[in-house]
């Protein structure tokens, strides 16, 4: 795995920082943001771009971009993957973003608006595109395996992964995949407003809190991880010897158009998940929240966890509370967050959250807990109505 997150840069240092319940969320730096209702980010800290990028890449890449790229290496590194040994297409890239690299596009806007056409950057044909991270990935690796991008918002870190899976299944040695998404900027920060969701709270500690009586909204944030996929059998062929754990089922759902009088299918998403890993609720060990906090979608995921394990059946967590949602990028970097739960048997906490609303009934991890660990629920919401859940057990 790669991580490059709010909570650190690499696979320790956000494990760490995760653990310790080490929040970081705080005021946005990357633009003026005095102006508008919300003002708080989860930001990468220390991300030096041209530390670990040529500086070729620099002029043609976003932010978000960027950090796919060290992600990529830092992924093919740990799992000690050559792309060069594998066959021409031998490994392929599926990656997730909600939008694209807006801070780009935002920056070459305003060259045309403020000092025209001329101003404008060859590279804005592709900087801002949804595909560029899976574009920029391959190029940079020589992958010329299969190659997909998704869009579906906060679902799209697992999405990515279930498409791999398929890929695999299909007779593809290796995939990268997985999702590193957000842009803060003016741009970006508009498109999340209109939501309605954003927290307007100023104070980091109150400002998102799923689940919570005091619920308001969602912080934002940027960051995420990509992975190193492929089969239990090429992996052992291979000697591969950092094996975090396995993907043992995963569905996707839809919702129902709003006003349909029709229920959410997040729990029906959740129970296909784990029809496809041939486990029992019971066999789980705990939940990876999508963890909405807005007061109607913590009540719907509330109440599939209660339909799925029955009232405080399974103990559930939220560690995005301490980075706020990265669009596609969050569900990716609860992925890694959960593999190394798995590998270390500690479930990390939720932060921030005093006053559980009790008609939830959940099992609501505050402090960090040791206890055995074999399996993992993922879940995720986008934007739309996307739904999806991945089940993980630890390597076999």
């Amino acid at each position: 795995m790669g991580v490059v997150a709010p909570t650190g840069l690499g696979r320790d240092e956000h494990w760490t920082n995760t653990l310790r319940g080490a929040s970081a969320i705080g005021p946005v730096t990357r633009f003026e943001a005095g102006r508008y209702p919300s003002r708080l980010a989860g930001e990468v800290p220390g991300f030096d771009p041209a530390a670990h990028l040529t500086s070729r890449l620099l002029p043609q890449t976003d932010h978000m971009t960027r950090m796919a790229l060290v992600a990529s290496d830092w992924a093919l590194t740990d799992a000690e993957a050559d792309p060069a040994q594998l066959p021409e297409y031998g490994m392929g890239v599926v990656t997730a973003v909600s939008a694209g690299g807006f801070e780009f596009g935002h920056r070459e806007l305003q060259n045309l608006w403020g000092k025209g056409p001329e101003h404008v950057s060859a590279y804005q044909s592709f900087a801002w595109f949804y595909a560029v991270n899976t574009g920029q990935i391959s190029i940079r690796h020589g992958l010329r395996g299969p190659g997909a991008a998704l869009v579906t918002e906060q679902a799209g870190g697992l999405d990515a992964l279930g498409q791999a899976r398929r890929q695999l299944r299909r007779g593809q040695p290796m995939v990268l995949a997985g999702a590193v998404d957000g842009s803060p900027c003016p741009w970006g920060w508009a498109a999340q407003l209109s939501t309605g969701r954003m927290s307007e709270e100023p104070d980091p500690v109150r400002a998102y809190l799923p689940f919570d009586a005091e619920a308001g909204g969602y912080v934002p944030g940027e960051g995420g991880a990509l992975f190193v996929l492929e089969t239990e059998e090429a992996a052992r062929a291979r000697g591969a010897r950092r094996r975090y754990g396995r993907m043992a089922g995963y569905a996707a759902t839809f919702d129902p158009p709003q006003g349909s009088g029709r229920p959410a299918n997040l729990e029906r998403a959740a129970r296909a998940a784990l029809d496809d890993a041939r486990l029992g609720p019971e066999e789980i060990d705990v939940v990876f929240a999508d963890a909405a906090g807005t007061s109607e979608e913590d009540a719907i995921e509330a109440e599939a966890l209660r339909g799925l394990f029955g009232p405080h059946g399974v103990p559930v967590t939220a560690p995005k509370t301490m980075t706020g949602r990265l669009s596609a990028g969050g569900s990716a970097l609860d992925v890694a967050t959960a593999l190394l739960a798995l590998r270390e048997g500690i479930v990390p906490p939720t932060i921030n959250v005093s006053r559980p609303r009790p008609e939830h009934t959940l099992d609501l991890v505050t402090a960090p807990r040791r206890i055995p660990l074999a399996t993992a629920l993922v879940l995720a919401r986008g934007q739309g109505g996307f739904n999806s859940a991945l089940v993980l057990t630890g390597p076999c």
